[in-house]
């Protein structure tokens, strides 16, 4: 395979390039993936699925680009178009378990899988199949390449070019920048910045400590450092409590999911100054978001809880704390540029730092998709797996919507300085102030 093209670093690659440690479980491993997977009703034809994955690379120029880190020399090696790998096998019923059952089991399966990055393109694909009318399409892309809205933008890509390729009229997909505009977008654009960002980000951050928190096992103790999950169910009945006390606040529901997770960081780390890291999507607006690339920002959220009394206050706080932080989103980079002293307390031997991140609802392609196949994106269920898609460190949570109106929550964490009681007793803990909270946000609230 012959390189043919090159390009700058954005911002967002120099920021993941600061975390390369080398090793398996590390941005640049084979272990940091996204696994994504999709339940199809119609009868599907490998060979055009294999072809619409073909025209989806083509079309996106991330999946087959290499980040090359040879020295000071850093850049993007963009590659032509090849075909991704495509494995199809038979799911044969399975005794005792339910077609749904095997799609997790197939799920878990690819997020052990590798992907690797040095080898594009960084997309591949298993179709399973139940029968001739039922089938699980999972995609698994390389972490570097994608990001959870660049997976929604290849799914509906595809689903398109099959139709084009099974020979029906489809409408035009719109267009698409490549993620090397996007690159040189965030680096050279005099406006590229929202006014008064920099400055912002500099006076909230000046004295600022992210809040870490206290591991389970030292850094040092060499444990091997894989990536485990621990998934728990939010009942559809505080889902929609958390819906409506949204609406009249005006605020969203992320938010106030988050003012409860501050909750439970301010009772676990007795400190009224919370700074909670999240990802933003970081494109720019409207401009990139039909572009597959890695762009999500990992922004600091700092709310002050001094003198709060209710959960409503506390909401109130972090809502207008979101407000400002997301309209100055500006690339990590420079974010941690002004504040380096941020994440010290993230970087000890027996301390990590904590992200909190919602993900939109799942895409439905059910309705409006062209051609003779229906695809609904398949939830993950409520359990935990001991080995799962990488992290560079620490503890991620991601809360997501349901088809069955709960919200599932996954807390992945390094198991070489959590444990999984520890893991475990976070997730209870945040159920609890939401069912403390949500049915009754004015009612006095018990801080440190």
């Amino acid at each position: 395979m012959n390189q043919t093209e090159r390009a700058p670093l954005s911002l967002n690659q120099e920021f993941v390039v600061l975390f390369d440690s080398g090793g398996e479980d590390g941005p640049f491993g084979p272990h940091y993936h996204i696994v994504e997977a999709w339940r199809v009703s119609g009868p599907v034809d490998a060979d055009a699925l294999r072809r619409a994955l073909r025209d989806v690379v083509e079309r996106h120029e991330a999946l087959r680009t290499v980040i090359v880190r040879d020295g000071d020399d850093k850049y993007q090696a963009i590659y032509p178009a090849t075909t991704p790998e495509l494995s199809v096998r038979d799911l044969p019923a399975a005794p005792g378990k339910t077609r749904d059952q095997q799609a997790q089991d197939l799920i878990r399966e690819l997020e052990n899988d590798t992907i690797d990055a040095e080898q594009p393109p960084l997309i591949k694909a298993v179709l399973a199949r139940f029968d001739d009318q039922d089938s699980v399409l999972a995609l698994m892309t390389h972490h570097l390449a994608t990001d959870g809205w660049s997976v929604r933008v290849i799914i509906r890509d595809l689903v398109n070019r099959y139709a084009a390729q099974k020979g029906f009229d489809v409408p035009a997909l719109p267009d698409a920048p490549q993620y090397r505009e996007f690159a040189a977008w965030s680096r050279e654009a005099p406006d590229a910045q929202p006014a008064g960002a920099i400055e912002y980000w500099r006076k909230t951050l000046s004295d600022a400590l992210i809040s870490a928190v206290p591991t389970d096992f030292a850094r040092s103790a060499g444990v091997p450092a894989t990536t485990g999950a621990h998934r728990f169910a939010i009942p559809a009945d505080l889902a929609s409590a958390a819906a409506k006390l949204a609406s009249a606040t005006r605020s969203t529901t992320a938010i106030v999911l988050l003012a409860a997770y501050q909750v439970v960081m301010e009772r676990k780390l007795k400190s009224k100054d919370i700074i909670v890291a999240t990802f933003t999507p970081g494109r720019g607006g409207r401009m990139f978001q039909d572009t597959v690339g890695s762009f999500f920002n990992f922004i600091p959220l700092r709310t002050d809880l001094t003198g709060c009394t209710t959960f409503r206050e506390v909401l109130e706080r972090t809502r207008r704390t979101c407000l400002d932080a997301y309209s100055r989103d500006i690339p990590s980079l420079h974010i941690f540029g002004l504040a380096p002293q941020l994440m010290g307390p993230a970087m000890t031997d027996t301390t990590a730092a904590a992200v909190f991140q919602v993900f939109p609802d799942p895409v439905l392609l059910a309705d409006n998709t062209p051609g003779d196949l229906k695809f609904v994106e398949i939830s993950r269920e409520p359990l935990d797996q001991q080995r799962t898609s990488a992290m560079p460190d620490g503890i991620l949570w991601t809360l997501s919507n349901a088809p069955s109106g709960d919200m599932i929550g996954a807390i992945t964490f390094k198991r070489s300085i959590f444990g999984d009681e520890t893991i475990s007793a976070m997730a209870q803990e945040f159920s609890e102030v939401l069912t403390q909270v949500l049915p009754a946000p004015d009612a006095p609230l018990q801080l440190s």
